[in-house]
């Protein structure tokens, strides 16, 4: 199938990275929209809110006052997922077709700012920078306990990404075990480095900047495309452009690098439909249980569900729950759009 056709017929992609598939479908994209319609927040927020459980001196639900903080400030989560001493399960594997076991885990969240009226977006890149450092240490402590196996670093950014308060801040859930969609791009990356001697992402990086077409924006030291088997329609993948495992791995200037192409990334989000643009971003890290990782290259998922306009957003269900992903709007078009 030649380039026009895959812009233009419905076709499907393959994801390397996960070993899926997904379905394409571009002639869809003009269909008539007559579903449901989301609200746009036009309320303005203010720099301080006094009710807001994340603003400094501020009490929380469970009664303990945040310090005045100033910059960057991180706390265990108060309503956490996991604990770091659960009871042994009381349901163990006793038959292979009911099996349960306890799981270990750890759970903070990390405000990016003391100001409760700020995003990524708004933001100067030196501000984001002191939250990649942040990121960068939690993961090493983290990392560094004996147990922990894995360490997700994430942020579910506005109300349809079910976040429950606007201030700016995302979260990080270690845990002894190694989560589904890491374990898929781990096997994945392994695979591909036992049969090409090369790292998988390494690769794919180069080829989108040669390439161009799916490429949003680029530095000395990062890089941000739409990726080929992009799900979402504005889904975006970063990536450093030198082989690196972790955060932590990063020198200064390749942090202030992250920094800037967050910066860079959430205003051309911002800018799309002209709102606060919704996503869950995350970061896929290598493995902490102290093994070598040669295969793991260091990225960023970023899942934005805005399809056609701040108001109309993309729903996960039917053909893709029982079947495989699906998606209208291509890759290439949608990484045009945000270059713009």
């Amino acid at each position: 199938m030649n380039d026009s056709l895959l812009y233009t017929w419905p076709h499907r992609r393959f994801n390397p990275l996960n070993g899926e598939w997904l379905l394409v479908s571009p002639q869809r994209a003009t269909r008539p929209w007559q579903g449901q319609v989301e609200p746009v927040s036009s309320a303005d927020i203010p720099a301080y809110d006094p009710h807001c459980y994340l603003c400094p001196g501020n009490q929380r639900a469970n009664g303990i006052t945040n310090p005045a903080y100033r910059s960057t400030f991180v706390f265990e989560n108060d309503f956490r997922a996991l604990v770091p001493e659960p009871p042994p399960s009381p349901f163990p594997c006793t038959h292979p077709l009911l099996c349960a076991e306890e799981e270990r885990g750890i759970c903070r969240v990390v405000c990016y700012s003391p100001r409760h009226d700020l995003t990524l977006a708004g933001m100067s890149s030196a501000e984001i920078c002191e939250v990649v450092d942040v990121w960068g240490e939690q993961y090493e402590e983290l990392g560094g306990l004996e147990w922990v196996r894995h360490v997700q670093i994430f942020e579910n950014r506005g109300a349809q990404m079910g976040a429950s308060n606007p201030h700016p801040h995302g979260q990080i859930w270690a845990q002894a075990s190694l989560p589904n969609e890491p374990a898929k791009e781990l096997a994945q990356q392994r695979s591909y480095l036992t049969q090409h001697d090369r790292c998988l992402l390494c690769d794919y990086a180069a080829l989108e900047i040669e390439r161009g077409e799916r490429l949003v924006y680029m530095n000395a030291t990062f890089v941000v495309v739409v990726p080929f088997w992009a799900v979402w329609p504005f889904e975006t993948l970063i990536l450093p452009r030198r082989h690196h495992g972790a955060i932590s791995d990063l020198d200064a200037t390749e942090r202030m690098g992250l920094a800037e192409v967050l910066h860079q990334l959430t205003r051309r989000y911002d800018a799309l439909f002209g709102v606060p643009f919704p996503y869950s971003m995350g970061f896929h890290q290598r493995p902490t249980d102290g093994a070598d990782y040669p295969e793991w290259h260091l990225h960023a998922h970023v899942y934005p569900p805005l399809l056609r306009s701040a108001s109309i957003r993309k729903f996960m269900v039917g053909y893709e729950m029982l079947a495989q992903a699906q998606r209208d709007m291509t890759a290439e078009e949608a990484a045009w759009r945000l270059r713009g």
